[in-house]
């Protein structure tokens, strides 16, 4: 089914397939609830559980677990081909993760409005990390910025000069507040999770995350309330678009 949507202030028609249910014994509303409450708040599996027994439907954290697994990504997917293109400003950041006792690192990019990129859990933050996170991110967006901006590691440079010679390298410890401040929501949900338990399971968990917490997470403290009422009724509507249950509405 190929669903259509107008979104006021985003550009004209935006369209996409919406993921298949086949063989799905609950409905779309409740598959897409249940994704929708894990991934944009701090809640386990259990919790989840919780929540959907007191609206009176029984579904095991374990299938909560699978539908996350399977339909996360998609989703996050699915909001991301929304987006308008990503601003020719892009900030760079990386942050360390505690996965089963040992470091792992968290490299992130946010455009200028502060649209993450893309994010890749790494072993090492040396410049071949680096490079890899650059080439990575520029075959994902398929464009190529005008400025990147980074804190002052010295692989980012190397990967600069190797990877996009001709982008504007800024780097900079102030200027970078924006990647920086992107990485709470992950610290927070690491929190509530007690870590990572496999870089595998990180990676996975985190590219949804990414694409799906900040869909609902628009920059209240510049609206009045209002106009945050009017954004996510929009935003609600899009989610039910690219998980397919607004289709489900009108034709039942």
């Amino acid at each position: 089914m190929i669903l259509e949507l107008v979104v006021p202030g985003r550009g004209s028609f935006v369209s996409s397939a919406s993921p298949s249910y086949k063989g799905h014994r609950y409905p779309v509303e409740v598959i897409s609830h249940c994704v929708w409450l894990y991934f944009r708040f701090p809640l386990s599996f259990r919790e989840v559980e919780e929540l959907m027994l007191q609206r009176g439907v029984l579904v095991s954290h374990e299938t909560v677990r699978r539908w996350c697994m399977k339909f996360g990504q998609a989703y996050a997917n699915g909001l991301r081909r929304r987006r308008p293109r990503p601003g020719d400003t892009w900030h760079l950041d990386e942050v360390f993760l505690k996965i089963n006792g040992e470091r792992k690192y968290l490299w992130r990019a946010v455009d200028a409005d502060g649209n993450v990129l893309d994010i890749l859990v790494q072993n090492r933050r040396d410049k071949t990390a680096a490079r890899h996170f650059f080439r990575t991110l520029l075959k994902k967006t398929c464009s190529v910025p005008r400025v990147v901006v980074t804190d002052k590691l010295r692989s980012y440079g190397v990967a600069h000069r190797e990877v996009m010679p001709s982008v504007e390298h800024r780097q900079s410890k102030y200027l970078n507040n924006r990647a920086e401040n992107s990485h709470q929501p992950t610290r927070q949900r690491e929190r509530a999770m007690k870590g990572f338990r496999s870089v595998g399971g990180a990676q996975q968990f985190l590219a949804a995350f990414s694409g799906i917490s900040p869909h609902f997470r628009p920059h209240r403290h510049l609206m009045t309330a209002s106009d945050h009422r009017a954004e996510m009724t929009v935003r609600f509507a899009i989610w039910d678009q690219i998980t397919g249950a607004a289709g489900r509405s009108t034709t039942a």
